[in-house]
């Protein structure tokens, strides 16, 4: 796919990471529209476009000739209702109103989450596992990516693991705060820097022929305690002690994710593995506290 400047991009839900999507994708000389619910003024050159995914009626004000779709909406509460609301019946209406106006996009990029995989014994799992979510974050996602695959338009799933990076720094905030990790059965956690996100988005939405879905996750899926153990390290910071309190067994399961099909495609991560990723946002923070 090319990047010439009449590739049209509408990026639905345009937070901080679809801001900068846009902004990478604006600078490769791609018109970009950024839906957000509220009225927001996007940076130059972005163009703001206020619509509401719940509302139908107002999608009406999506630009026509649209080449590509970016789908990052997330919920503003985390319950069943919200996920649903967002996630399936926003991206049903999006694609309606697409049709309706007679749009023929070339590729619908819909961002996901490994929450949809229920592993919880540290099994490896790539594209083709079994995703038999038992909470309702996953079962959401995985209803929503179906529906996308079932649509006219082509479809392109990405499930990211978690996400971090700079104003992501869940990890750092437990280790800082001498929280413990969860160590018995071991809990796996697969990452990937938020820069990655955007690269990955870019790579993709731009890639000629690609599968159907990927997962996005850093080299080095890693045990709760190992990625702690690090972070207090680099802390100069206790080790975390150790736990197994059922309160801390996790929302999305334990597993360690593959992204072989996404290296195959083509994408070098910017952040192999978690050290790389949190170091530069370890001296990042530094660098602004002496400021």
């Amino acid at each position: 796919m090319s990047g010439d400047s009449y590739e049209r991009v509408l990026i639905a839900g345009c937070g901080k990471i679809g801001t900068r999507l846009g902004e990478e994708l604006a600078s490769r000389g791609e018109a970009v529209w950024g839906l957000r619910r509220q009225r927001v003024q996007l940076p130059s050159p972005l163009k703001s476009l206020t619509a509401d995914l719940g509302v139908p009626e107002s999608l009406q004000a999506i630009p026509a000739g649209i080449t590509r779709v970016y789908y990052l909406a997330t919920p503003n509460a985390y319950t069943d209702a919200a996920y649903g609301m967002t996630y399936v019946d926003g991206l049903r209406n999006l694609l309606q109103a697409l049709a309706d106006q007679g749009q023929t996009p070339r590729r619908v990029i819909f961002v996901s989450s490994t929450a949809v995989y229920a592993q919880q014994s540290g099994e490896w799992v790539d594209e083709a596992s079994p995703t038999e979510p038992t909470g309702f974050s996953g079962q959401r996602l995985l209803e929503a990516e179906r529906l996308l695959q079932r649509g006219r338009f082509p479809g392109l799933v990405v499930r990211f693991g978690g996400i971090y990076g700079r104003g992501r720094n869940a990890m750092l905030r437990k280790v800082q705060a001498g929280e413990p990790c969860h160590a018995e059965p071991s809990l796996y956690t697969n990452r990937i820097h938020e820069d990655d996100c955007v690269g990955v988005l870019c790579h993709l939405g731009r890639l000629a022929s690609p599968k159907d879905i990927y997962i996005a996750v850093d080299d080095a899926p890693c045990t709760q305690c190992e990625l702690m153990d690090w972070l207090a390290e680099q802390l100069d910071r206790p080790k975390p002690a150790r736990t197994t309190a059922a309160k801390d067994t996790p929302r999305a399961g334990s597993k360690r994710c593959c992204n072989a099909r996404l290296k195959a495609s083509g994408y070098a991560l910017r952040f192999p593995t978690y050290r790389e990723g949190y170091r530069a946002m370890l001296t990042s923070n530094r660098t602004d506290s002496a400021k």
